[in-house]
């Protein structure tokens, strides 16, 4: 994943990075250089910020659809793991019940 000594940015900081970007006409790689961060990461806050406000890719989620996914799988593989825990106890109480 990320390096102990990846350097983490405030919302603000990042907010006002992007504003930066849509305000000058620059491009985010020079942006990214004036600031003293990697292209990438501004590229990144931007692509996001972009489809935050509906104007991503087709297809590209905004962060609360990402947020709700994620919960929705999280809660998907809980049920799963229920479910598969139910199949193995009532396998047990009808080998139970046969003797």
């Amino acid at each position: 994943m990320g390096s102990k000594y990846t350097k983490r940015y405030t919302e603000e900081f990042k907010r006002d990075a992007i504003a930066l970007v849509d305000s000058s006409g620059k491009t985010v790689t020079a942006v990214a250089r004036e600031l003293g961060i990697s292209s990438e990461s501004l590229r990144g806050w931007y692509r996001k910020a972009k489809a935050d406000r509906g104007e991503g890719q087709s297809g590209e989620l905004a962060s609360a659809e990402r947020e709700e996914l994620q919960r929705l799988r999280k809660e998907n593989r809980e049920q799963q793991q229920t479910i598969e825990i139910l199949k193995k106890a009532t396998a047990f109480f009808v080998k139970e019940n046969d003797r």
